[in-house]
C-alpha cells in the first residue's frame, strides 16, 4: 500500500506505542486520586504538559487535554467566548476553517451574534488589511487557523496576532495541521489559545489538547466539572497523553529535516507530472513562507477528484478529496469555494499528503498510475 493521506491521520509510531504500553502498565491510577499511585500519575501528567509547552517555546500556557482536535477547537472557543461575551457582540473567523470551528461560529450566528467570515486571496492566505477592516469596537474573539488541511496554506498568524492583541481581541488558532510540522514559537506569536491533535503527528487517536495563556480569561462550559479545572468532563487518558507527548517530542527533533525532505518530495513529484505531460494545477502554490510542503492540492483537467481517488484505491494508493471530517458529504469543499473556483474546478480537486515514510519510488508509482488513469478516461 502507498499511503498518501497523512493530513487525515498518521500511523502511530513505535515510540508512541511503547510510551502508551509503559504508562498503561505502570501509571494506571486516576490522576485525581489522592493516594501515592495517583500522585505518581499526576506527576507524569505534569511532565507531559511541561514537555508539550516546551516544544512550542511556551512559558505561561496551561494545557487542557481533550478527546480530539475537533473537541479541542469547540471547547477552546466555547470557554473563551463564554468568559468574554459581555465585552461585545462581534466575532471573526475565516471562510476556510475546519468544520469544528465553523460549526461553532454558525451556532453563534443563530444566537444573534454578528460573525464576520474573512475571505481569502487567490493563494488561500488572509490579507492583514482584510482582518484590520473587519475589526470593530465590539469585536471580542477571532479564530484563524495556522495551516489549512485541504491545500496546506500557512496563515500569517504572528502578524494577525499582533494586530488582534493591539485591539484587545481574544485570538484562538487551530494549529492541528501545523503542530510538529512547521515552527510554532509562542514566545513570538501573540495568541491566547491554540489547539493541537495527537494522531496528526504519529501519536494515538483520541487525544487532543488546548494550550491557553494563563492570563487569558475562560469559563467552563460544563458546570460542576472538577476535572482539569472544569475544562472538560471525565477521567483523562494518561497513556494516550504520554504517547502523544512522546510523538510530539520526536517530531519536533526532526522538524527542520522533515521540512526539507517534504519540499524535496514535492518538487520531485511536480517535476514528474510535468515530464509526463499531464495538464494540472496546484492550489496554494510553492512559496516557502505560505505553504506546508507535505500537503499538495492537485487538479487535473478532465478528471474528477472523486474518480481519481477511487481509481487510485484500486492500485492500493490512498489519497483524499479533502478534510476527513467532511468525508461522505456531497457538499463542495469550503476551501475550493472560498478560492472562487467554478463547479468543474471544485470537483477536480484531490489531495496528496506526504509522511515521514513517503519515498520517491512511491511517487514514481503514483505518477505512473495517474498517467494510466488520465489516458483511460480521456481516450
Amino acid at each position: 500500500m502507498i499511503y498518501l493521506d497523512h493530513a487525515a491521520t498518521t500511523p502511530i509510531s513505535k515510540e508512541a506505542i511503547e510510551a502508551w504500553l509503559k504508562t498503561s502498565e505502570h501509571y494506571f491510577a486516576n490522576t485525581e486520586s489522592l493516594h501515592e499511585d495517583g500522585e505518581q500519575a499526576r506527576q507524569l501528567l505534569y511532565s507531559c504538559k511541561k514537555e508539550l509547552v516546551r516544544v512550542v517555546n511556551g512559558e505561561s500556557e496551561a494545557v487542557y487535554f481533550t478527546g480530539s482536535g475537533s473537541e479541542a477547537n469547540l471547547l477552546a472557543l466555547e470557554s473563551l467566548y463564554k468568559a468574554n461575551q459581555h465585552k461585545g457582540n462581534h466575532v471573526i473567523t475565516s471562510s476556510i476553517e475546519h468544520p469544528s470551528v465553523l460549526s461553532f461560529f454558525q451556532r453563534l450566528e443563530n444566537q444573534g451574534v454578528d460573525v464576520t467570515y474573512l475571505p481569502v486571496q487567490s493563494d488561500g492566505t488572509i490579507s492583514l488589511n482584510i482582518v484590520e477592516n473587519a475589526l470593530r469596537e465590539d469585536t471580542v474573539l477571532a479564530s484563524i487557523q495556522h495551516v489549512n488541511s485541504e491545500i496546506g496554506v500557512i496563515q500569517p498568524i504572528k502578524r494577525i496576532g499582533q494586530l488582534l492583541r493591539h485591539h484587545h481581541v481574544i485570538f484562538h488558532s487551530d494549529c492541528v495541521q501545523s503542530f510538529g510540522k512547521i515552527p510554532l514559537d509562542l514566545e513570538k506569536v501573540p495568541v491566547d489559545a491554540i489547539t493541537i491533535s495527537s494522531h496528526k503527528i504519529y501519536g494515538p487517536k483520541g487525544v487532543g489538547a488546548v494550550m491557553m495563556n494563563k492570563d487569558t480569561s475562560w469559563q467552563s462550559v460544563h458546570p460542576l466539572t472538577s476535572h482539569q479545572h472544569g475544562f472538560r468532563h471525565g477521567t483523562i487518558d494518561l497513556p494516550g497523553i504520554a504517547a502523544f507527548t512522546t510523538a510530539a517530542a520526536h517530531i519536533h527533533e526532526r522538524m527542520d529535516k522533515q521540512l526539507d525532505f517534504f519540499w524535496t518530495l514535492r518538487t520531485y513529484f511536480l517535476g514528474k507530472l510535468k515530464d509526463c505531460g499531464i495538464h494540472f494545477t496546484v492550489d496554494g502554490g510553492n512559496n516557502v513562507d505560505t505553504q506546508l510542503p507535505s500537503i499538495l492540492a492537485v487538479s487535473i483537467v478532465g478528471i474528477e477528484g472523486q474518480l481519481m481517488m477511487q481509481r487510485l484505491d484500486r492500485y492500493q494508493i490512498s489519497i483524499s478529496t479533502g478534510s476527513a471530517c467532511q468525508s461522505g458529504k456531497q457538499n463542495p469543499s469550503r476551501t475550493m469555494v472560498a478560492l472562487q473556483k467554478n463547479e468543474q474546478e471544485i470537483h477536480r480537486y484531490f489531495r496528496l499528503s506526504f509522511g515521514k515514510n513517503t519515498t520517491k519510488a512511491q511517487l514514481d508509482e503514483l505518477a505512473k498510475r495517474l498517467v494510466d488513469i488520465v489516458q483511460s478516461v480521456t481516450n
